[in-house]
């Protein structure tokens, strides 16, 4: 019997050679759809390769760090595999940051090549100026002052598979909410268990690379480990191709939904709540029957929404709970359904909840999560050796996630440590709030934090934002306050409302909450 595409790509996944052996056997099949260009995976495989020769023409070798900062182009994608199968450290940079934070991780991570979008400019002259280390610089989509230009790298090197490939890893840096972000290094992946990893991937994701007709449409920024793991990178390397889009927008993924015939994708929560907020007509324009799988995680997602988007696509919606530190949990559709708000039950040793004094905490009480944290692929935060040593205990590390196990063993979470408002001595986890608010028809999108109070030391003020056409009032805070009648305890309800035109969010969705926050305490400081 021949040797299935999947199979193929199996083979060869210990070496970072997925690509390919899927090239080797279908190498007119689509692999990336883009407003910029369009590559099969015969054509992937050949710009891989060459742009694999170029890194090695200066001198890069295995375990050496490369730096991609770019946006969701054809581009992203061939750095990112000829990385993969040249045994380097690919390091891909948030480019929505500042110019000075771009250059700071580009030199904090000791990248030896740098590829950077020309829409980048200012970043790319502050990283190359900040590295000394530098050995190449690339430009995509252009040119850039000191930078060698794209097609200059393909043009007249070998599109051949390169000899003796090997398996590379990448260090994604955190979001730096607190401090400057931080690289995450994990301990180099084991070749051997490549292909065990990559068909597990491929099964929950209900993939059929044997078809030839799934396509997963990539939402997010590459850069961040949501969009880059589960619409770029586990596909792909299982021989299913992606439509990207490199800004997004409502009605733009429904068009693209019902153009590719899109049968994977991944949301944030804000996107789910702008798809729901669309008028009804467009949305039952689009033809979303071929999706049968959506995945979504980088932030909680409101109990409320996560049921109408069920209620509108059916039962194929899962969810993660991960982190750049590492994976938490997933859970289907049908954990979810018997169990809304859960993201999922941790298998046995997997999830320690702890208190304040480092001890296990009993079902249905809050805590820290503490995730494991393998021997054999363990993280530190790169040249930080003092947050490592914070993060981390026993085999275990926090992100600061804070949440309960039920009776049944099953994950809730709450919110972050450092979002916890402690009133009167009472903690109070923002999420919980916001998650009550959120179902209210008028609000758009909420976000509940501690103000400073002389009585109780904090209060919890509710900062919302209505939706388009209608107006904050009077009559808006009194309906909110009795939504929380009988869902939250009554010192959990806001004791304030703010409305917003937006609440800052970052890229991956996450409510800013701590900005927000520090904005009120900001301004407290400055009447005293």
């Amino acid at each position: 019997m021949a040797e299935s595409i999947l199979q193929a790509a199996l083979a060869r996944a210990s070496e970072g050679m997925e690509i390919a052996a899927v090239a080797a056997r279908a190498p007119d099949r689509p692999a990336v759809y883009s407003d910029v260009g369009n590559l099969s995976f015969g054509e992937l495989n050949a710009q891989v390769n060459q742009i694999a020769n170029r890194l090695l023409e200066a001198g890069l070798q295995p375990g050496d760090a490369i730096a991609l900062a770019c946006g969701n182009r054809p581009e992203f994608v061939v750095v990112r595999f000829a990385a993969h199968r040249l045994g380097l450290r690919l390091t891909t940079v948030n480019w929505h940051l500042a110019a000075d934070e771009v250059a700071y991780i580009v030199d904090n991570c000791d990248a030896l090549a740098l590829f950077m979008d020309i829409r980048l400019g200012d970043a790319a002259h502050r990283a190359k100026t900040a590295s000394s280390q530098l050995r190449l610089l690339v430009a995509i989509g252009g040119e850039l002052d000191g930078y060698e230009d794209w097609l200059s790298c393909l043009w007249g090197r070998s599109s051949a598979d390169i000899e003796r490939p090997r398996l590379g890893t990448t260090m994604l840096y955190t979001s730096g909410t607190t401090g400057r972000p931080k690289g995450v290094l994990r301990k180099q992946p084991d070749p051997a268990k490549a292909a065990t990893m990559q068909a597990l991937l491929t099964a929950v994701f209900q993939f059929e690379p044997e078809s030839g007709t799934d396509l997963v449409l990539a939402t997010g920024p590459l850069y961040h480990s949501g969009p880059f793991n589960l619409c770029m990178t586990a596909p792909l390397t299982a021989g299913v191709g992606c439509v990207l889009m490199d800004k997004w927008s409502p009605e733009e993924t429904l068009a693209l939904i019902t153009r590719y015939r899109i049968t994977h994708t991944y949301f944030v929560p804000t996107m789910m709540n702008r798809l729901l907020d669309l008028d009804s007509d467009v949305r039952d324009a689009a033809d979303v029957s071929t999706l049968r799988f959506v995945i979504h995680g980088g932030a909680p997602c409101p109990i409320d929404v996560k049921q109408r988007m069920m209620d509108w696509l059916g039962p194929i919606i899962w969810e993660i709970f991960a982190g750049t530190e590492g994976h938490g949990t997933i859970v289907s559709p049908q954990d979810w359904l018997s169990k809304p708000g859960t993201v999922g039950k941790p298998g046995e040793g997997q999830i320690q909840i702890l208190d304040d004094k480092l001890s296990p905490v009993e079902a249905n009480v809050v805590g820290t999560l503490y995730l494991a944290n393998p021997a054999e692929s363990s993280f530190s935060y790169y040249k930080d050796e003092e947050k490592t040593a914070n993060a981390q205990k026993d085999g275990y590390f926090t992100a600061g996630d804070m949440g309960y196990l039920d009776q049944d063993g099953f994950l809730f979470l709450t919110g972050r440590s450092a979002e916890v408002i402690v009133s009167g001595g009472v903690n109070i986890y923002p999420q919980e709030i916001d998650n009550v608010l959120i179902q209210h028809s008028a609000v758009a999108d909420v976000a509940c934090v501690g103000v400073p109070d002389s009585d109780l030391g904090e209060v919890v003020k509710a900062v919302v934002v209505v939706k388009e056409g209608l107006a904050a009032s009077g009559t808006l805070e009194a309906e909110l306050l009795a939504l929380c009648e009988g869902k939250i305890a009554k010192q959990k309800w806001p004791r304030s409302f703010d409305f917003r035109e937006a609440l800052p969010r970052s890229k991956a969705g996450k409510v800013q909450r701590k900005a927000l926050r520090d904005s009120y305490w900001e301004s407290a400081s400055r009447q005293i």
